[in-house]
């Protein structure tokens, strides 16, 4: 298993940045494509990218593409996602997620707010 936790969120004024982090409890290298949903109130959580283990490769979102960025350290069992100019529309509760490609398994973290408002 593998427990994750979230941490950066917070409330922020539009334009601004924030970087959010995600630490898994152990290493997540090589089986597991990491990933950052979001869901807004009333609204069906979403993914918003995805980083795979050894190529590292990335895909993401229409909706932040070019603003978003997510990426890895396998030494620190970290993934990043890297939020550049937010809008009121990112406003949400935000997830971590471990896909064990092996087993299907998914793993979440607890979550974390980003409010954008000004």
């Amino acid at each position: 298993q593998v427990q994750l936790v979230e941490s950066g969120g917070g409330l922020v004024q539009p334009g601004s940045s924030l970087k959010l982090s995600c630490t898994a409890s152990r290493s997540t290298y090589s089986l597991y494509v990491m990933r950052w949903y979001r869901q807004a109130a009333g609204k069906e959580r979403e993914l918003v990218a995805a980083i795979t283990g050894v190529a590292g490769s990335t895909n993401y979102a229409d909706s932040v593409k070019g603003r978003f960025t997510i990426s890895r350290d396998h030494a620190k069992n970290t993934v990043y996602l890297q939020m550049n100019s937010l809008g009121p529309d990112d406003t949400a509760v935000y997830y971590c997620n471990a896909h064990d490609v092996w087993s299907g398994t998914d793993y979440w973290g607890p979550g974390t707010q980003v409010t954008v408002s000004s």
